[in-house]
């Protein structure tokens, strides 16, 4: 399932017939009221969303969007400056993609997103639509938590070495469980994005080693990050925003960090234990 939200009929209705003919089920609205009551309605995986609305614009969408899903949310739009897309990632946004745009790029970007799961129980979702994708050769986030935001995790039935067993990753406080996507600080579950998932993964799975920006880059895109492929400025001040939020949902610091320290002029790395 994909919602798209545009004001302007003739995109909207283009929208929706590339998303139809990639084997979506859409539902088409015109205003930010619609489209935030229509996701909260139909659940879907994707989301694509237009700047410029008619009430109040993709952004504040994109922010209610955030308080209560997870699906994806790429924003379509003929806002085309830089300063307009780290706006969209920073309200939650998983991409951007200025009008006009090629079909094919856009298959392509959401193709890349549904390669990765979401939430554990809409992988199987997830990995049917993207098969759609995967067959036509033309083939950011939440806010800071709140005070309530974070949720006690169930602890384990006994103390010591055994309660640590079943994390993936454990590094002063932070734990991470990679086939439920389940995160927690000091016991405390905290719900990130599918891109800060992928981003803080990779930092556990190094181990303290320097990714670069474009390393990064590259997972997001689900390739190798020693693959060589060619990573654009504009991909890795995009990357910056994504890290930035990770930090502000694990309640880190970048001037004091715990867990994610900057590498000056190269990229992030895991602080020492």
């Amino acid at each position: 399932m994909a919602v798209v939200v545009d004001g302007d009929g003739r995109n909207r209705a283009s929208l929706e017939e590339l998303l139809v003919q990639s084997g979506f089920d859409v539902v088409a609205t015109a205003t930010g009221a619609e489209g935030v009551a229509a996701v909260r309605k139909h659940d879907p995986v994707l989301v694509t969303l237009e700047v410029g609305l008619p009430d109040f614009d993709g952004i504040e969408a994109s922010r209610r969007i955030r308080t209560f899903s997870h699906a994806y949310v790429i924003m379509v739009s003929a806002l085309a400056s830089e300063a307009d897309a780290l706006l969209g990632l920073e309200a939650g946004a998983d991409d951007y993609l200025a009008k006009p745009f090629r079909p094919r790029e856009l298959r392509a970007r959401i193709a890349a997103m549904l390669r990765r799961p979401r939430r554990h129980a809409l992988v199987e979702a997830a990995q049917c639509e993207a098969g759609h994708f995967a067959a036509k050769p033309d083939d950011a986030d939440l806010p800071a938590p709140t005070a309530g935001a974070r949720r006690q995790l169930a602890a384990p039935a006994a103390e010591g070495p055994a309660a640590r067993t079943g994390w993936d990753f454990e590094h002063r406080g932070l734990a991470l469980m990679d086939s439920t996507r389940a995160v927690s600080v000091d016991g405390q579950a905290i719900d990130l994005t599918r891109t800060q998932f992928e981003l803080l993964r990779a930092l556990l799975h190094n181990k303290g080693a320097v990714l670069t920006k474009a390393d990064l880059a590259r997972q997001l895109r689900n390739e190798p990050a020693v693959s060589g492929s060619a990573v654009a400025a504009r991909d890795e001040r995009v990357l910056e925003v994504h890290m930035g939020n990770l930090r502000k949902r694990l309640g880190d610091s970048s001037r004091s960090p715990r867990w994610v320290q900057t590498v000056r002029g190269v990229g992030y790395q895991l602080t020492a234990p």
